[in-house]
Parts: structure tokens; sequence; C-alpha cells
């Protein structure tokens, strides 16, 4: 407030100043056009506009056109009203979320049919992009470029809206005492590589036992991501010369369990103190009590340490959808537009941890974008 009768001040100076400088004009005279425009009122300082109205630090927009503290509010729906069915696939990880926010709309009045399959990103995304037999797919990881070309050819644009973010697991059985409290990634990493067989051959402190290994099936984006982030580092020297190792040294590693079930994953955990599994963080959740999350690097996952990326296994989460699909099936526009208002309400639960108010408006402004609006 002060800073603004400052300027006030300093524009009422100015102007009294140039009254005051200016010459008298003669009498009979025509007075002198003025420099303000007619269309427009005169503005103290701190309301000059140039063409656009002024706002302050906290105002400044982001590329949705909302400031950038603030929620981009949707068109409301109302569920009683609509109709038609949606069908969901993809990624285990997003599943619960999904879920969550399908049970949501069916209880405030939706009274279709939605079908989720959880069958893991890739198998997603192949009946999305290839097929075109589903309206939106659930995935732990972005879209590839491979995938964006076969979603092309069958006359799709895939449309990605950020959801959550989550903290992929790291669990083992609550009697396992070797590990303490953690591991660091290139210990992980040789957990899970064909290199060791026990895991004294990862730590000769660590007992002479053979390290039981569960993992999500190669189409899961869990199974993508835990070699992108925990693999290959180890593994990959050059892209161009050992591309695929971080897959092929997890793959061909001894005592290993495969499933896009991760309920399957976490009872093989819970059943042996030499076993180790990883799956989002939801599913540590629903199993917390039987299995000990453990921290990497010295960091142990929850929502905050996921939310500032300190956690070196935190991941976005997502589903996409396509404005084809969109207009077509006004009911999958509508179930988006329910989901993006309300994940922040539901994901803790579920849980995973809420994306950043910037990266949920932009989720909101391709819906808006893909709507037509």
């Amino acid at each position: 407030m002060r800073r603004i009768l400052w300027s006030v001040l300093l524009v009422a100076m100015l102007i009294s100043s140039a009254c005051a400088a200016a010459p008298a004009a003669p009498a009979g005279d025509t007075a002198a056009p003025t420099d303000t425009p007619a269309a427009t009122e005169m503005m103290t300082g701190t309301e000059m506009m140039t063409g656009t109205e002024m706002m302050t630090g906290t105002e400044m927009m982001t590329g949705t056109g909302v400031a950038a503290d603030e929620v981009m509010a949707l068109p409301e729906v109302n569920p009683l009203e609509v109709e038609g069915d949606i069908i969901v696939a993809g990624s285990s990880t997003v599943f619960p979320l999904t879920e969550a926010m399908a049970e949501r709309f069916t209880d405030e009045g939706y009274a279709g049919n939605i079908t989720i399959d959880s069958i893991g990103t890739g198998a997603g995304f192949e009946r999305f992009c290839v097929s075109g037999e589903i309206d939106i797919a659930n995935a732990s990881r972005a879209i590839r470029d491979s995938e964006i070309e076969s979603c092309r050819a069958i006359g799709r644009e895939p449309i990605e809206f950020r959801v959550g973010t989550d903290a992929l697991a790291i669990v083992v059985n609550p009697a396992n005492e070797f590990l303490g409290d953690g591991v660091t990634l290139e210990q992980l990493a040789l957990i899970f590589s064909n290199e060791t067989t026990n895991w004294s051959d990862v730590d000769p402190s660590w007992p002479a036992e053979p390290i039981l290994r569960f993992s999500p099936g190669t189409d899961s984006g869990t199974f993508d991501y835990f070699v992108e982030a925990v693999m290959d580092p180890t593994y990959v020297i050059s892209d161009t010369v050992d591309e695929g190792k971080g897959e092929e040294a997890i793959l061909g590693s001894a005592n290993l369990q495969l499933s896009e079930d991760d309920n399957v994953l976490a009872q093989g955990v819970e059943g042996d103190v030499n076993a180790i599994g990883y799956f989002g963080y939801a599913y540590f959740q629903e199993s917390a009590g039987a299995l000990k999350v453990l921290s990497i690097e010295g960091v142990e996952p929850n929502g905050e340490t996921a939310e500032n990326g300190d956690y070196p296994l935190a991941r976005p989460l997502y589903i996409y959808s396509d404005a084809t699909v969109v207009a077509q099936k006004p009911q999958v526009g509508s179930f988006i537009n329910f989901y993006l208002t309300y994940v922040n309400e539901e994901i803790d639960a579920v849980g995973y941890f809420p994306a950043s108010e910037s990266a949920l408006n932009e989720a909101k402004q391709g819906l808006m974008t893909a709507m037509g609006q």
C-alpha cells in the first residue's frame, strides 16, 4: 500500500510540474490536444497497463493462463448426466488411482460402466495406440516416440495428463536385518544383476544365501523405470555400444520372478527373509505391516522427498487419451475432467503424492484444448 501511495504522489508531482512548465495557450486559440488517449482513462503509476493487465509476482501467468499459485478450475461435471461406457487399461501402478477416481465418479451418480485393466504400461499403449480399443491409457512412464508413431498411424494424437507422483518402493521382509535401513543405487543394481547370486556377492558382510528377486514384468512401466533409473547407470557405459545391458543384467539374474500383478510380488517378498522386490508406493502401503521399505542413498520415500526430488526413485504418473476419442465419446472427456478436478482429494488415501499445481494445471489445459475450449 505504501508503494502505491508513493507511486500516486510521484505521478501527481510529475503532472503538476508539467502543468506549471507548459506555456498557457493564447486567448482564443483551441487548446492543444493532450497525450492522453480519449478511449482510455488516466491511470496512476501502479495501474499502468501495456495491453494486458498488470499482475503482481504471485499472479504471474503460467502457460495455462492461470496464476502460478492458483489451481485452474475446469467446467463442472455432473456424473448423473454422463452417459456411455469408458474403457481404460495400462499401468498396474496407476491402476489403484484410476480405480479410486472411477469409484468416486460412480458414487456421485455415473451409471455407465468403467472397465479398468491392470496390464502394464506397455501393454496399455499397445491397446491404445495399435488396436485403438481403449479410451484412456494408464502409464507410469512417458509415452515413447515409437508409441506416438503407432498412435498417429491409427489417427490418434496422444495427450498426456499428469495425475500424480510415485516413489518407487524397494521392499524386503521385515525380518531382514542385514540390509539395515537401506542400500545405495549401485548396491541395488548389483542385487538385481546376473553378476550376483547370493547376498554375500554384493557385500561380504551379508549372508551367503540366495537373493530371491521379485520384479514387475517387462510390459510394466515400473520395470522400464527401474531399468532406466537403477540398472542402466551401472551397466550402460555407451548408449551405442552397451545399450540394453541394464535390462539384460536383470533378466539374466537367478531366482527372478516376474509378474504384472504387484500383489503377487508383495506376497513373494512377505514369504521369505531373503526376498527383495519393488513396485509403486501404494502397494507398499497396502502391505506396510508385512513389508519393510528401504531408504535409497540414505533417503526415505515419502511425500516430501518425492516432490522435492531428494528421493532418487520418484517418478511422475500419467493417463493418456486423444481429442478424437473425447469428441466421439464425451463421457471420456467428462471422466478425465472429473479425474483432474478431484484427484488431489483421493491420491493420498491411495498411497501416492500429488503432482505440482503447475503440472496439474497443464493437464487441465490439455483437456480444455482437446475439447475445443
